[in-house]
């Protein structure tokens, strides 16, 4: 016995001796039961050049399309390109690690990233880890970046809607739960603002939201965030950064793995809202690659398999039927154009792959019509199969009269006389123009936009002085909560317009701008 009293005690028998010799040996052996030790044969890469966000490995023959490749300084790899004498891996962590000679081993596993509901609220990169300084992830749960899209007999119709609280986008593009919806259009022209307008929309409902940022700036990507903070909307919502000074094989698979976060709330019975930011960055992050790796250019530089790439991850979006758990993954894809340019290669590919786009226009936007969204050419082709009943009776001849007037403005700044029925046709556009405007995150619900719209059809803004009209649009949409609170919810509801109801509407909505147009005729 070894301690301070060794010298007083006293010495163990043979027999204790004996029974704790056997209770370490029975406790070695119970440790070892199930253990069959023999030989593993590993095969080991060695790294051959490393470039911009790739390498080549030489000695990995047995190495699979997308698998994990593990390097000895801490970084992984997917494999990329299956050549007959090396493999070329983008590498998803710094490439200052990197260094020829580096070794390297297959995992034998495909990209995973964690998923769950403890990711909500949280910020985190391509591969599902941390940003925000928060502790670390203890979701044991994790889906591959890549699956394969549902079969058409488990996808069902789109018919429930995605209200994104926009008058112009609700009431004329409208955007069902499980559609992709495109947001395309010139930079600068707030794509991102109703992409995020639309997941500060579902704060106070039962939508799941993931904005991913790909190839954006730091400080741009910190404006969303913050922006989401302040108006509540990110307790519910995912933010996946791979922003433009990440390696380009973070940005090439960050869209995939928040489309696997999407999934496992879908699998859950969830509808969830993604939100990609944008899809020009990661087609350009994948021509790098592509061309770093001596793959063959095509159209602008780009790959032969682009439209693929983009297909795959956009087919994923679907609304499920019942019998699959009924979930949905809505996705608003954003790309821009240069110059106004839709026919260029990827906006053409993009726009072939979603169910319409709405278009933001660079001249609307320099005239403060904001949002700038062009109804001309822009279109949903879900339609109104997802809008509420309310919005198809009111909006019925909205979108061709508002196309006729931009046209008919267009011809009348050449016009020296116009007749009166012209005169009252440029007047009403106008006041529907005013009507569509709207400042980002002042969202409005159904009964508001009903409210407002149904009186801008109706002629009851017509002798409102444009320099009035906000005020006259917030007087209206109070009086007819005061007034007409069971017809709102009746609305909210999903129940139908009757003639009946838009006449309450309308005559509630004309005591309202009665004040707007006394003072215009004095």
């Amino acid at each position: 016995m070894i301690g301070p009293d060794a010298e007083t005690a006293e010495p163990l028998s043979e027999a204790d001796l004996a029974g704790a010799l056997g209770q370490t040996l029975e406790a070695v052996r119970r440790a070892l039961e199930g253990v069959r030790p023999g030989p593993e044969v590993r095969e080991i890469g060695v790294v051959r050049s490393v470039g911009r966000g790739t390498a080549r490995i030489d000695g990995l023959s047995s190495a699979r399309a997308d698998e994990v490749i593990r390097l000895s300084g801490g970084v992984d790899a997917l494999v990329f390109n299956l050549d007959p004498d090396e493999v070329g891996v983008i590498l998803l962590g710094d490439e200052e690690r990197v260094e020829a000679g580096t070794e390297a081993h297959a995992t034998g596993r495909t990209l995973r990233v964690p998923v769950g509901e403890e990711l909500l609220g949280r910020i985190v990169d391509g591969l599902g880890r941390p940003l925000d300084g928060k502790p670390s992830l203890r979701s044991t749960r994790e889906r591959p970046v890549e699956s394969p899209a549902p079969g058409i007999l488990q996808r069902g119709p789109v018919r429930v809607p995605l209200q994104t609280g926009l008058k112009v986008v609700d009431a004329l593009v409208p955007v069902g739960r499980g559609q992709r919806e495109l947001i395309v259009g010139d930079r600068q022209t707030g794509k991102t603002s109703i992409a995020t307008d639309a997941i500060v929309n579902q704060r106070d409902g039962d939508v799941v939201c993931i904005y991913c940022a790909v190839g954006q700036r730091s400080s741009s990507v910190a404006g969303v965030v913050g922006e989401l903070g302040r108006t509540n909307a990110l307790r519910h919502t995912i933010v996946v950064v791979a922003a433009g000074e990440d390696p380009p094989g973070l940005q090439f698979v960050a869209p995939y793995a928040a489309m696997a976060m999407a999934e496992d709330f879908m699998a859950q019975g969830k509808d969830v809202l993604v939100v990609y930011d944008d899809l020009t960055r990661h087609a350009r992050a994948y021509r790098e690659l592509s061309l770093l790796l001596r793959r063959p250019p095509g159209r602008e530089g780009y790959p032969g398999d682009i439209f693929h790439v983009h297909a795959r991850l956009l087919e994923r979006s679907t609304r499920m039927r019942e019998a699959h758990g009924g979930g949905s993954i809505t996705t608003l894809p954003i790309v821009e154009t240069q110059a106004g340019n839709l026919a260029a290669y990827i906006p053409t590919n993009l726009i072939s792959i979603t169910d319409g786009q709405i278009y933001l226009s660079p001249d609307l936007f320099r005239r403060g019509v904001l949002p700038a969204v062009d109804v001309g050419r822009s279109v949903s082709r879900v339609g109104g199969a997802a809008q509420l009943p309310a919005y198809r009776a009111v909006v019925r001849d909205l979108r061709v009269a508002y196309a006729q007037f931009q046209e008919l403005e267009v011809f009348s700044r050449f016009a020296t006389q116009l007749d009166e029925e012209t005169r009252r046709t440029l007047e009403r556009g106008r006041r529907v123009r005013e009507v569509l405007k709207q400042e980002e995150r002042a969202l409005l619900d159904v009964a508001e936009q009903i409210s407002v719209l149904l009186a801008a059809t109706d002629g009851v803004f017509d002798r409102v002085p444009l320099e009035h009209m906000e005020e006259a649009q917030e007087d209206v949409r109070a009086r007819v909560g005061e007034r007409l609170p069971d017809l709102c919810r009746h609305i909210r509801s999903g129940g139908e317009l009757t003639p009946e109801r838009e006449a309450a509407l309308r005559e509630v909505a004309l005591e309202a701008v009665a004040p707007w147009i006394v003072e215009a005729l004095d």
